[in-house]
């Protein structure tokens, strides 16, 4: 529950649409629900704007199943699962029809997406190998209102491919940068937009890459001003910092 959908229900409480017996059910539901060997957080979405996301790793799919279906049945707002191995994703799935499953390495499902905002997010990419966590970042902001555009192999090594997208890179208001090795397309991006910038080290690479310790140290250590990085790999992460950044943005639309 977000806090229109509170307000649509006090009103409707006021205007006698909803009676008192039934609201009381809905808010019994809040701050969470225990069902045992989960507190599912309803509230979670009013406290920050952000719904609680259910993190596939360690679950057995049919603990994702009943998770899942107690957002879906306490809310209105997106529900996602990240991270979900292909037992847990078709078992979502089933139980629950109308998900969209995105993803080659992991899976992120998502029920319910936000309405687009008016917002403009740029997601880019360095190569075609960190292309998954781009796409689990691109799935989740579409799920929380802000459809992505994609720049897809737009690496340092190439740097050519990326400069006939400066416009477009210039008049975000947040940009997105995924990248390995070394990790240096966050740099660049981040000296050619006044946008927010949000870095997220993925872990390609070769030897000294040390799995993405090296770019996230990089972007770290950006020598442009106000990049911020999330940890490795973490495309959902990102998505979520920048739905957080574009929040007062979103208010005042």
């Amino acid at each position: 529950m977000d806090e229109d959908a509170l307000r649509s229900l006090l009103d409707a409480v006021g205007d006698g649409s909803v009676p008192p017996g039934e609201a009381a059910d809905r808010l019994r539901r809040l701050p969470y629900a225990d069902i045992g060997f989960a507190r599912v957080d309803h509230h979670r979405r009013l406290r920050t704007g952000l719904p609680e996301a259910v993190y596939g790793p360690g679950k057995t799919a049919d603990e994702c199943v009943a998770i899942v279906g107690e957002l879906l049945d306490g809310g209105d707002g997106p529900v996602i699962l990240t991270r979900a191995d292909d037992a847990q994703r078709d078992a979502v799935l089933a139980a629950h029809p109308g998900g969209t499953s995105t993803g080659r390495r992991h899976h992120l499902v998502t029920w319910r997406p936000a309405p687009p905002r008016s917002a403009t997010v740029v997601v880019a990419s360095a190569g075609t190998a960190d292309r998954p966590v781009a796409d689990e970042c691109a799935a989740a902001l579409t799920a929380l209102g802000l459809p992505p555009v994609r720049l897809a192999d737009v690496g340092v090594a190439g740097l050519h491919r990326l400069l006939p997208e400066v416009e477009r890179l210039a008049t975000a208001d947040a940009v997105v940068v995924v990248a390995g090795m070394e990790g240096a397309l966050a740099s660049v991006v981040g000296g050619l937009t006044g946008a927010p910038v949000v870095a997220v080290p993925t872990s390609v690479g070769y030897g000294a890459s040390l799995e993405g310790v090296t770019a996230l140290l990089a972007m770290l250590a950006s020598c442009s001003p106000g990049v911020v990085a999330v940890g490795i790999d973490n495309g959902f992460g990102a998505a979520c910092a920048v739905v957080r950044l574009l929040a007062p943005v979103a208010a005042r639309a």
